[in-house]
């Protein structure tokens, strides 16, 4: 038995000798073939761009974002950042420098600047000294007990215990700033000026002026970060403690700068890779895209084959065979035996395609003359469960189709 193709359907564009059909079949496989290729440039397009998104997002997840930056950066928009007054002073017409190296901090300062900088901790004395010493206009905004006697401002006091204070100093900058909630208060230096608060309690800000020379501390992180700059007057001093001077250089310490041998560096995930996983990741990312490029690559179009095309039915038993051997379920092939053995003997003994398997077994038995119960339990009993039990099963099955057929053949012949 053999399973036949339908033939194609007719060509309505035969031609008539002139070749005008012959040219036009030709037009359509092009015009069939153009979007062929269309739609696989697409699909590589596609890749690519996926293979660039994936690639840009594993850069932004490397990246420090200014999100990952520390606390009173004023490049950071979060809460403990001080991205707000930055913006602010460049409103004023400051221009605000950010930089996170002392040589680069040093070679732009002059008389017209104010560096502003949190405590570098990350710096040793020498270097702090040459610093501060290039700037005639200093403002820190988290010093230590160290920078507050580097600079003889004075020393840490006690937390603020007033809710708000004012000025009360005559600098002319404060005269408009109001009342401030001040966070950590300090005992000023003699010749230090103290403002919101007083020398015996503790003072909010100290500012040292000598020779031109301007030195100013105030606790930023309670007063200057994106969260509390809105409060009360914190805006406004700001603006008369950093924006005295046209140009701002603030300096971001970190540890890449530093030049003390004495602290241990954090060390990131970069740090603790070996040196060797970057190169392995990048060479297992080419490997995957060339076996992409290999395996999934057509070779040409489809080979076009004349219709109908004939298939032999052994082929279709041999591969549903394998199947069924390499799935080793003995019931499931047992079942599909009975099932063609019940229907073959239906067609034999004259009953329904679709005849009960216990009256197709009780007809084969009076056919052949044997006990109903053995052919009802072979065509509706148990079905066997391992190898062992299948081949006699087909056996006894095939034995039944054979004792039928020849019944039935010498009553056809019998006159």
């Amino acid at each position: 038995m053999s399973a036949v193709a339908p033939p194609p359907a007719p060509d309505t564009a035969a031609d008539d000798g002139s070749g005008v059909a012959s040219a036009e079949a030709r037009g359509t496989a092009t015009l069939v073939r153009a979007p062929r290729r269309l739609r696989r440039a697409l699909g590589w397009v596609l890749v690519s761009a996926l293979l660039l998104v994936v690639a840009a997002a594993g850069l932004l997840l490397t990246a420090p974002s200014p999100t990952q930056r520390d606390a009173l950066d004023p490049e950071r928009p979060g809460p403990g950042g001080m991205q707000a007054l930055a913006q602010i002073l460049r409103q004023q017409g400051v221009s605000v420098d950010v930089v996170r190296s002392r040589a680069d901090a040093a070679a732009r300062l002059d008389a017209h600047t104010t560096l502003v900088m949190s405590d570098p901790y990350t710096l040793s004395e020498a270097a702090v000294t040459e610093l501060t010493d290039a700037a005639s206009d200093i403002v820190l905004i988290s010093p230590s007990s160290r920078m507050l006697r580097m600079l003889q401002l004075g020393t840490y006091g006690s937390p603020s215990s007033p809710p708000t204070a004012e000025a009360d100093c005559e600098v002319p900058a404060f005269a408009h700033v109001g009342t401030i909630a001040p966070g950590q208060l300090f005992l000023p230096d003699p010749d230090v000026t103290a403002c919101f608060g007083d020398a015996t309690d503790g003072a909010a800000v100290l500012i040292s002026e000598h020779d031109g020379a301007r030195r100013a501390v105030v606790d930023g992180a309670a007063l200057f970060t994106n969260e509390h700059l809105a409060e009360n007057g914190n805006a406004a001093l700001g603006l008369g403690m950093l924006g005295a001077q046209p140009h701002v250089v603030w300096y971001v310490p970190s540890y890449e700068d530093s030049d003390r041998t004495d602290i241990d560096v954090p060390k990131s995930l970069a740090d603790l890779t070996p040196g060797w996983v970057t190169p392995v990741i990048v060479l297992g990312m080419i490997t995957a895209l060339l076996a992409a490029a290999w395996r999934g690559r057509r070779f040409g179009p489809l080979v076009a084959e004349t219709l109908p095309v004939t298939v032999r039915a052994s082929e279709t038993m041999l591969g549903r065979a394998r199947l069924t051997a390499k799935a080793a379920d003995a019931a499931h092939a047992a079942d599909a035996l009975r099932a063609g053995t019940i229907s073959r003997l239906a067609a034999r003994l004259g009953l329904p395609a679709r005849a009960d398997p216990a009256a197709v077994a009780d007809a084969a038995a009076d056919r052949i003359r044997v006990d109903r119960a053995g052919a009802r339990a072979l065509l509706t009993g148990l079905l066997p469960g391992s190898d062992a039990e299948l081949v006699p099963y087909a056996r006894r099955l095939a034995e039944l189709e054979t004792a039928v057929e020849n019944a039935v053949r010498i009553e056809r012949s019998t006159p």
